[in-house]
Order: structure tokens, then C-alpha cells, then sequence
């Protein structure tokens, strides 16, 4: 087998990232190490599919394909309904029907608990299914850029294309100069849309100049709008290289006279050259610079650069796993590590004696500050602290007194080995860890494992339909 080959596949599995497995076995003695071994990744594939694949990888033990033609379709698809999908490279398997998607999630976090961590003796609870599959976020990222990704009927039309140079909407997938201008977008909501359009023809239509990363000139560089569930609060977070008065008061005059409904609309001044979405400093130009929404019956203030649980009717599920887990009794000494504005401290807060939040983002704390006085809670103190370090000298410094129970909710990169070590030496009786990548949870378990814990059991929660992310939670005891 070589670069370019093509195959004729069956779809006989599916692999963690969205892609569609099929066993090589043409040629091979039967039982044969490479019948066992060698397998086909084919992007864009489920299995029941059976496609002609064009081969445009190959290691030792795998290869990785993508399909050429399908001949036979797996019942296990669906039309996925937004106009933009095959192209955008956010919701991956739209076009599969959603109780097949959750299944294969949880089947993914079972085989990597299961097979590559090698657990056993564990309970593994069912996902927990999304009950809204479409609008269901409350904030999108948008990024500027100069050139626009052309569609295929665009390409293959031979006519002049005059409105190459603005784009407004998502990074094409290993492309990070190019965007797909994106005209609607059905993960948070209709009036989102609005938002989107209207900024990008605002702009298009005054010749703004955008930022680049190579000449690091131009003035635009993202629109982010973040969306209350529990609330009407809608802001609008216009990311820019510099100041201009101008500019400002007007995008803000009209766009509240398009659209009334939003809140609040913020100017995020970013003169870095990397391209991230935050500013070095914000202008609150309309309303107060922040929207309030609710998990459960705790309120949070939600600011432009602040984190917040990206789909909030399941955060909510995602929390009661994590307090379920807990069997929290009242009495607990707890220790929240990446505890970001207060949002898991708080919404169980009522539940235990007293909590500590260890958070490494300064903005985060004072948000979890401001949500502690939003909910009148006092028996929860966020706390400054760098977790690629070891965190033992803030327990001396604030001579906090040993937890019961230790819930960590770091990043997909995982826990330090520092913070494992830390956690190892205070010794908790349990852990309840909380995941977006059951990979590196898996590894970080194995370590808590070695340093005498045992995992009692794990749950799948869906977040994010029709992507191939997933939250996780596990539960360890001493």
C-alpha cells in the first residue's frame, strides 16, 4: 500500500476524532498479524459506509484515507441541516442521527478507560444525552481575515470573484490564514446570526482594514458574542488592534439600532502579534461589559475574556454528575482546582462546609469574587495560583486546613505532574476529576492510581452534539 492507492473500504468502526475505521484484510492469511493490526482511518465515514478511499497516508500499523465515492450509504446518516457543513470544520458529524453520535461517544470513553488505560472492576455509567442538539451554545468566536476560502461551485463557476479579500467567520481546519465566511450558524441562535452579518457587511462596506499576522497591520481582528440561556443578556466583543473613537461610536449606534436586544458591547484592544481572541485591555462602550446567566439556582457574571461552561443547560447536568459523585454529606473540606469564576464552588456550595479554589487567571478570580457575593456565598475562597507549580506552598501561605474531597477540572493538556504529586501528598479520601479529554484524564488517572487510589467509577457527559468532544467524570476514592 501507497500514497494514492485506492481501496475499496467498509466502515466496520469509528475512532475517537470523527473518523471511520476499516480493517485491511485483502491478501492477508486469515488470522494473520495484519488482518489483526493494520487498520484504514477514512475521514468523513461511519460505519455501514462502503467507499472507494484514496489513500493519502500510510504508517507502520495504519493508514489514513479519505473517501473518493461512496457506494453504499450507512443508516446510521442523516442530512445534516447547516448549509455550510462538509466545509466549516466544526460540526463534524452533523450528518450523523444523534443517538448514533452519543453512542459512539460513549463507546470511544469506555475503550480508552477500558482498553488503552487497561481499568478494570470500574462501574461505567451511560452518557448523559444532550436534550438540544442545535442552539445550544452561548458564546462563538468569529476571526477576521483577508482571504476569504472559496467554495467549490465558487471555484469551479471560472467567473470573476471580486470579494476574496474580507472574511468573517471560521478557520478552515490546518488553514490559519484562510476563513470560510460563515453566514449562519446553528449552534447558538438566529439572532446571533444577525450580529454576524451585519458586522461583516458593516465593515466590508467601510474597506476596514484587517489585522494580519505576517505584516501584524490592519485593524480587525475577531467578533465574539456570548449569549445569556436564563437571562436577555446578549453582548458583542469586538477584537481590534487599537483605538478609534470613531469607529466605536458608530458599529455601536448602528448595530443597537438593527438589532435592540443587545446589552452590551465591548471593544477588546489586542496589540499582541499572536492571534488569540483576548485583549490587553477592554472598552466597555455600551451597557455594563458583561452578561448574568444561571446553572441551576446560582447566578454568574459572565465578562468578555472570562471562561464559562461553553453549553450551559448541560453544565448544569454535567455539575449534578460531579455532586452525585461526591456524595457530599455537608461536612467536606473541599479543594476545587482550575476553578475559573467560581461556577462548580459555587453551584455546591450549600452542599459542603467550606471550599478553596485554586485558579492560575487573575481575571478569573475576581469574577469568582464577584459571583460569590451575586449568590451570597461565604464559605468559598478563590485563591491565585500557578497549578504548573506546586501549589503546597499557597496551602502553607493561607494555612488552609486538609480537604476531603479534591474536584479538578483542568485543561484538554491535563493535570501537571506537579499538581498529581501535590494531590498525592495531601491525600483527599476522594477525587472527583472532571474532563474534556478522557485521554489525558486517563493518563492522569493511571498516576492517582500508582499513588493508592482506585477508580471507583466514570460518566460520559455530551456537551457538544455533532462534535467529536466530550466531557468526562470520574470518581476516585483512597
Amino acid at each position: 500500500m501507497k500514497k494514492g492507492d485506492e481501496l475499496e473500504l467498509e466502515i466496520t468502526a469509528y475512532a475517537f476524532e470523527g473518523k471511520g475505521i476499516s480493517k485491511i484484510i485483502k491478501d492477508a492469511p486469515l488470522n494473520s498479524e495484519v488482518e489483526k493490526k493494520f487498520v484504514v482511518f477514512v475521514d468523513k465515514t461511519y460505519p455501514g459506509d462502503i467507499v472507494i478511499a484514496k489513500i493519502n497516508k500510510v504508517r507502520k500499523s495504519y493508514a489514513e484515507a479519505f473517501p473518493k465515492l461512496f457506494i453504499k450509504y450507512s443508516d446510521k446518516r442523516t442530512e445534516a441541516k447547516c448549509k455550510h457543513f462538509g466545509v466549516c470544520g466544526g460540526c463534524k458529524s452533523q450528518d450523523m442521527i444523534y443517538e448514533q453520535q452519543a453512542k459512539y461517544k460513549e463507546e470511544q470513553v469506555k475503550d480508552i478507560f477500558e482498553r488503552i488505560g487497561g481499568f478494570k472492576d470500574f462501574e461505567f455509567l451511560p452518557i448523559v444525552k444532550s436534550e438540544k442538539i442545535f442552539f445550544y451554545r452561548n458564546k462563538l468566536e468569529y476571526s477576521f481575515a483577508e482571504k476569504r476560502w472559496l467554495t467549490e461551485n465558487e471555484i469551479n463557476s471560472m467567473q470573476e470573484i471580486t470579494d476574496r479579500n474580507f472574511a468573517l467567520g471560521f478557520h478552515i481546519p490546518g488553514q490559519y490564514d484562510k476563513v470560510l465566511n460563515i453566514n449562519e450558524c446553528l449552534l447558538q441562535s438566529e439572532i446571533s446570526n444577525s450580529i454576524l452579518n451585519f458586522t461583516r457587511n458593516y465593515f466590508k462596506e467601510k474597506n476596514t482594514t484587517i489585522y494580519s499576522t505576517k505584516t501584524h497591520e490592519g485593524f480587525l481582528r475577531n467578533l465574539i458574542i456570548k449569549q445569556s440561556h436564563h437571562t436577555n443578556d446578549l453582548m458583542v466583543n469586538l477584537v481590534i488592534s487599537e483605538e478609534n473613537e470613531t469607529i466605536f461610536k458608530d458599529y455601536t449606534e448602528k448595530l443597537i439600532q438593527k438589532i435592540p436586544s443587545i446589552t452590551t458591547v465591548v471593544f477588546n484592544v489586542n496589540k499582541k502579534k499572536s492571534s488569540v481572541a483576548t485583549g490587553d485591555y477592554e472598552i466597555v462602550f455600551y451597557g455594563n461589559g458583561f452578561i448574568i446567566d444561571k446553572i441551576g439556582k446560582s447566578k454568574f457574571r459572565i465578562s468578555s475574556n472570562s471562561f464559562f461552561q461553553t453549553n450551559t443547560l448541560q453544565a448544569e447536568k454535567l455539575y449534578n454528575v460531579a455532586v452525585d459523585f461526591a456524595q457530599l454529606d455537608g461536612n467536606e473540606i473541599v479543594y476545587d482546582l482550575y476553578s475559573g469564576a467560581g461556577t462548580i464552588p459555587i453551584y455546591i456550595s450549600e452542599k459542603v462546609n467550606q471550599i478553596f479554589g485554586f485558579e492560575s487567571v487573575n481575571s478569573a478570580i475576581e469574577d469568582a469574587k464577584i459571583n460569590c457575593e451575586l449568590n451570597s456565598v461565604i464559605n468559598f475562597k478563590p485563591l491565585l495560583t500557578d497549578l504548573n507549580k506546586s501549589f503546597l506552598p499557597v496551602i502553607k501561605e493561607n494555612i488552609l486546613p486538609k480537604p476531603d474531597l479534591i474536584i479538578a477540572d483542568p485543561p484538554r493538556s491535563g493535570m501537571n505532574p506537579k499538581t498529581i504529586n501535590d494531590i498525592l501528598t495531601i491525600a483527599p479520601q476522594k477525587i472527583v476529576y472532571i474532563s474534556c479529554n478522557p485521554t489525558t484524564q486517563a493518563r492522569d488517572i493511571k498516576l492517582l492510581i500508582d499513588g493508592g487510589y482506585k477508580l471507583i467509577k466514570v460518566q460520559p457527559v455530551d456537551m457538544f452534539p455533532h462534535t467529536y468532544h466530550i466531557e468526562n467524570v470520574a470518581l476516585l476514592k483512597k
